[in-house]
């Protein structure tokens, strides 16, 4: 069975919420790559990097969700590296679709959201505007640090690293999958001390004890598996089509 691109992508893009979100600048959401025109299976992952596209080939995939796209910073030569990867995915039939931010910050399959539900924590809030778009969530806690850094051990098997200079007793927390820092300022008048977020900086540690602060850091890439997974298992189920997550066991 397989289903038009423009009727996959048209889907996606309004799922996500594509034109209501502004990105940073050099990302691009949306389709990125094209392929023949025709989709007969859907695959996830974190980044749009060449062992993924692999991967899809491996197992027939040729629409593939990504979080981190293929567009960062100014055009490239298709040369070396790039040219082996954009060669490999049109050799194999291969489209890539780009969501980033609109991933993040969706209050239904976004990271955050569906991080916190993850985590048994209720959405209380959300702050941390960008362009217009909060991209960071305030959940209710109500429990010790010691219940919410159990259930993180227990999501995130591969580790995580907790910072702990605020209160022991919960009242809420904040959420931003991936990179953290920019909620870090943004913290006390969200009224929280505690942050779950993928990774940050060495110069936060001091941070976390200058301003009593609990900071919880489960990897970039662990923290933003979710969005991609629901994006690709509701439009799998819109067309009648088989998904799969790419894994990459990326440590960071």
């Amino acid at each position: 069975m397989s289903v038009r691109l423009e009727e996959v992508v048209e889907f996606c893009d309004q799922r996500s919420r594509r034109e209501e979100v502004r990105d940073f600048r050099g990302s691009h959401n949306g389709l990125q790559l094209a392929n023949n025109g025709n989709v007969t299976r859907i695959g996830a992952a974190v980044d749009a990097g060449i062992v993924p596209f692999n991967k899809c080939r491996e197992e027939g995939i040729d629409f593939l969700i990504v979080h981190h796209g293929m567009f960062w910073s100014p055009p490239v030569p298709l040369t070396g590296s790039h040219y082996d990867k954009v060669k490999l995915a049109m050799d194999s039939n291969l489209a890539v679709y780009g969501s980033h931010l609109p991933l993040d910050a969706h209050p239904e399959i976004g990271n955050n959201r569906l991080l916190a539900d993850a985590l048994g924590l209720e959405v209380a809030d959300w702050f941390l505007l960008y362009e217009g778009v909060p991209i960071a969530l305030k959940a209710k806690a109500g429990f010790q640090r010691a219940t919410l850094k159990h259930r993180l051990t227990k999501l995130f098997p591969a580790g995580i690293q907790a910072i702990e200079y605020g209160q022991d007793k919960l009242e809420h927390v904040a959420i931003l999958t991936g990179s953290g820092r920019s909620a870090l300022p943004e913290l006390k008048a969200a009224g929280v001390d505690t942050l779950i977020t993928g990774e940050l900086r060495q110069e936060h540690f001091n941070y976390a004890q200058e301003n009593k602060l609990n900071l919880y850091l489960c990897g970039h890439y662990a923290t933003e598996v979710f969005g991609v997974k629901a994006l690709a298992r509701e439009c799998a189920k819109k067309f009648g089509l088989e998904w799969s997550f790419v894994a990459t066991e990326c440590p960071l």
